[in-house]
């Protein structure tokens, strides 16, 4: 990275819950080989599914609820109490269900009112899953990290603005052009307190195309992406290689 790339840490989320929405973090401690706590760490299946919670393994997405075929999801708020793992989901600002996620009664408080609202999208009857330690990320423990330079770069090849939670990354950077976040592949980046590994680009998939407000699919992300740019990615993953804190403001450097 050059000094004309000088990267700060814009906003912090995690998605305390698969598909659903973000929350946002004032700060977080990073651990080696983990992503952000209580990212993903429960998953809606869509009946009765094949998640194991003594044997928890990867599985693809399409076992859960998640955006890129049930965008209702996206017109639902969150709010997350980590101290007793306590979900409140919102619609139109006001309070539908509460329930804790550790508790067999608070799951199935959420998951009454999940059958009803995603009735036409369900399989079977929704499961709350998790199992200790484990991550529903799409990619294994990671964080994704999105250059909102490039949202910028985006917004102008689409004509139309877009919200930078399309993306549904963990960490949103600003850097002083679009794209220097690909230069990292390969590389080590050091972000407030943490050190990262930089491994791969993010392919894009439908589910960017949901607005996250609304729910409404609104935008062709990938096809533009394509069309444009010859490629479908948006976004890096990264893995924690050293822990430490990272908050907002924080700088983003290179090696």
């Amino acid at each position: 990275m050059t000094g004309s790339d000088n990267a700060t840490i814009s906003a912090l989320y995690r998605y305390p819950v698969k598909g659903l929405g973000p929350q946002q973090l004032g700060q977080t401690m990073l651990e080696p080989g983990e992503t952000m706590a209580f990212d993903r760490a429960w998953a809606i299946e869509n009946g009765r599914g094949r998640f194991d919670p003594a044997n928890p393994q990867y599985l693809p997405k399409i076992n859960f609820l998640m955006l890129m075929r049930n965008e209702r999801l996206a017109a639902l708020g969150i709010e997350f109490d980590e101290s007793d793992s306590t979900l409140t989901l919102f619609r139109h600002g006001r309070q539908v269900v509460k329930g804790a996620l550790d508790e067999p009664l608070g799951r199935q408080l959420i998951e009454q009112f999940m059958a009803g609202y995603m009735e036409h999208d369900l399989r079977g009857a929704p499961h709350i899953v998790s199992a200790p330690g484990h991550s529903f990320g799409d990619v294994a423990k990671c964080l994704h990290i999105v250059n909102l330079a490039s949202v910028r770069e985006l917004e102008r090849s689409l004509g139309k603005p877009v919200d930078p939670l399309r993306f549904r990354a963990n960490i949103y950077i600003e850097t002083e052009r679009p794209w220097v976040e690909f230069d990292w592949v390969d590389r080590e980046i050091s972000a407030g307190e943490a050190r990262l590994s930089v491994f791969t680009r993010t392919g894009r998939c439908a589910a960017t195309n949901v607005d996250p407000r609304t729910g409404a699919r609104d935008l062709a992300i990938p096809a533009t992406l394509m069309r444009h740019y010859g490629h479908q990615d948006f976004g890096i993953y990264a893995s924690v290689v050293r822990g430490g804190k990272i908050a907002p403001g924080d700088g983003v450097q290179g090696r």
